[in-house]
């Protein structure tokens, strides 16, 4: 018991971050998937929707290297505070727009940029900000933590946004989110205290192109931490494939629809919760870099097989729990990794530099995802005879052309695994 409120002493700035940073994102996330709906619904295309995710990683994956940059340079409460009140004004716009009946799928694309530019700065701030706020040995469950505040949000987005959909319709959703930006932005104004970073000697003055430079530097003198990074920008690109290509696959197929959709995605959001509550329990495992690729493993190799090639809800609910389980503890394993091999000084930059490259494949895989369904694989499907491989394979009709490609990808991420393990440099790390 003495050790339990010890720790909740120590950890107390950081839950009040934690917990009221999580709600505001359910709240964004919320937004995010009512949107992804909106969208579909108005034109029925996986590219038009997909965009929307394009959007929004495009801007943050083009300026985030100078960004952390420039969040080692400022104050990280006040970068937070003025990056998510940009976003919140995004999600204000929507609403007007909404509410004056002149929102356009078109609109959703610029407001969109405007939250991955802001996210390119809040994000490597609030990195450190959790840094700074913990004494070490409290890393590794920050992250588990940070998992299960994930899970949850992905557990209660489509249960929450169908519900007050359907109730109250998407206005609703939008004031609900807004209503979250407020509680965070107030807890974090007067209630948390972020110690500064201690600063590098020597770099006070630095330029900024130089100060991007010490962040690739460092990843030059770490090759493993490199090529994890490298690596993880694969798999990045497989799942945002997948991320396109989902949608379109269980709305438009038989069985499917949006009931079906949430239900599949609220079981991503139980298999986290599962998969974080273990993270945040369990001690650091003895090689975290074994246990980073077992649990991509596991995730890559059973999730997409059981979408392509399931045929109920039953089977793509099971996909849907063996993929994401594994996730939290991956992620918690790579954020204490990096933590305690980066000094705080450097964190920011570092992490901008990691953003870049590990995140530059998303907006790829998107545009590429929603391409590739509309123009390849659903006009495929559609010219088969119905007895034809592919057809018996994934099933024909609607939605096949998007399950192919979904088997593919099982195979795609599966072989990066094999190759993840053959990589000597990320062995390196795991040796020491």
């Amino acid at each position: 018991m003495n050790n339990f409120k010890r720790g909740l002493h120590d950890m107390g700035p950081f839950l009040l971050l934690w917990s009221t940073q999580a709600l505001s994102g359910l709240g964004s996330a919320m937004t995010a998937y009512a949107l992804v709906l909106w969208s579909y619904g108005q034109h029925g295309s996986a590219l038009r929707t997909a965009l929307l995710m394009v959007c929004s990683y495009t801007p943050y994956v083009l300026v985030s290297v100078f960004a952390g940059a420039l969040s080692d340079r400022w104050d990280k409460k006040r970068t937070m505070l003025c990056c998510d009140g940009l976003a919140a004004a995004g999600t204000l716009a929507v609403a007007v727009l909404l509410h004056t009946g002149r929102l356009r799928v078109g609109h959703l694309y610029l407001i969109n940029a405007l939250t991955g530019l802001m996210n390119s700065v809040q994000q490597p701030a609030s990195e450190v900000a959790v840094t700074l706020l913990l004494p070490e040995k409290y890393y590794q469950r920050a992250g588990g933590l940070s998992q299960l505040s994930g899970s949850v949000t992905t557990l209660l987005t489509p249960l929450l946004t169908t519900a007050v959909m359907g109730l109250w319709g998407m206005g609703a959703v939008l004031a609900l989110d807004l209503g979250s930006f407020a509680i965070a932005a107030l807890a974090l104004l007067f209630f948390i205290h972020i110690p500064p970073a201690p600063a590098a000697p020597g770099r006070q003055d630095e330029s900024l192109l130089r100060a991007v430079g010490q962040g690739l530097a460092y990843l030059r003198r770490e090759p493993g931490l490199a090529h994890m990074i490298l690596f993880l920008a694969a798999v990045n690109l497989v799942s945002s494939l997948y991320e396109a290509a989902f949608p379109a696959m269980l709305l438009s197929r038989a069985g499917g629809g949006e009931r079906v959709m949430g239900l599949v995605s609220s079981t991503a959001g139980l298999a986290m919760l599962a998969g974080s509550l273990l993270a945040a329990a369990l001690p650091a495992p003895g090689s975290r870099v074994r246990t980073i690729w077992l649990c991509l493993f596991i995730s890559l190799g059973t999730e997409n097989f059981l979408l392509a090639f399931g045929r109920s809800p039953g089977a793509w609910c099971l996909g849907s729990f063996l993929g994401w389980a594994p996730i939290p503890l991956m992620n918690a394993c790579m954020s204490a990794l990096f933590r305690l091999r980066i000094p705080a000084a450097l964190q920011g930059r570092v992490y901008a530099v990691r953003n870049c490259l590990q995140y530059f494949t998303i907006p790829l895989g998107y545009f590429l995802g929603g391409l590739a369904v509309d123009r390849v694989f659903e006009p495929y499907m559609a010219s088969l005879a119905p007895g034809a491989w592919a057809a018996r394979l994934v099933g024909a009709g609607r939605g096949g052309g998007a399950a192919l490609l979904l088997g593919l990808l099982g195979f795609a991420g599966v072989a990066l695994c094999l190759a993840f393990r053959r990589d000597r440099a990320i062995r390196a790390l795991e040796d020491e």
